[in-house]
């Protein structure tokens, strides 16, 4: 005999069911976003892996003059050097981060940095002017050291299209490792100027290439180019000088 179920309780069933499907059905659905949520956190550091933030555009600076005014330099104390692995100085790059000159371009290489003859000494402030900048600077940087012994260097070199007298591309280098007092700058920076001057005038690299890779670190500027160290140098051989 088929047992009749009151029909309160039938209502009581019906609604208890119904609780449950819906609870069922927010558990999917929670999981479901709870999964999604995790997906999405967990691609999100792969895809920032594997993309490298595009590096920092340089700015442009005044270019060359017919004539030079000293440039006010950082506080004193403000800037900091920084160091690689060797101990080989770098700029700070907030106070340093390099300027480009307005008259180099990819389209006039041959009447500027790749000229015959030369083009830095044609547009190179003179020692009135840069002396005066290196003292203050120094102070900047916090150099206590022998000036003679100490570099005002331009970050991007003239001879690579670097800004002759932008206070953001000059800063006091001081020696590298292996350097005795006294005996004036013993600067290997020099000699990747003119290999990366070489390969721009060759054809090699393009001027902005080589301006971003020294400016961002000077000892790993070929390795990143790729370009081989002991490369003949071309006519601009003068290492930039500064």
């Amino acid at each position: 005999m088929e047992e009749t179920v009151p029909a309160p309780a039938r209502s009581a069933l019906a609604i208890a069911a119904a609780v449950l499907l819906a609870a069922a059905a927010a558990g999917c659905s929670s999981g479901g976003g709870h999964a999604a949520k995790g997906a999405g956190h967990s691609s999100a550091p792969a895809a920032a892996g594997d993309a490298a933030a595009p590096p920092a555009a340089i700015v442009t600076g005044p270019g060359p003059k017919s004539s030079y005014d000293v440039q006010p330099q950082p506080a004193p104390g403000s800037c900091h050097y920084r160091y690689t692995a060797d101990k080989q100085p770098l700029p700070d790059p907030n106070c340093t981060p390099g300027a480009i000159s307005p008259a180099v371009n990819q389209d006039n290489l041959k009447d500027t940095i790749c000229k015959p003859g030369g083009y830095t000494s044609t547009i190179r402030p003179p020692v009135n002017i840069t002396g005066k900048e290196k003292t203050e600077n120094a102070k900047s940087y916090g150099y206590t050291g022998p000036m003679g012994d100490a570099e005002y260097d331009h970050l991007i070199s003239l001879q690579l299209g670097g800004d002759p007298n932008d206070p953001r591309n000059l800063w006091v280098q001081p020696p590298s490792p292996g350097h005795v007092p006294g005996k004036g700058p013993n600067n290997p920076k020099d000699s990747v100027e003119t290999h990366l001057h070489t390969a721009i005038c060759k054809g090699q690299v393009t001027l902005a290439a080589a301006q971003q890779a020294i400016a961002t670190d000077w000892t790993t500027a070929e390795a990143k180019l790729a370009i081989r160290q002991g490369a003949a140098p071309t006519t601009e051989a003068d290492a930039d000088g500064d």
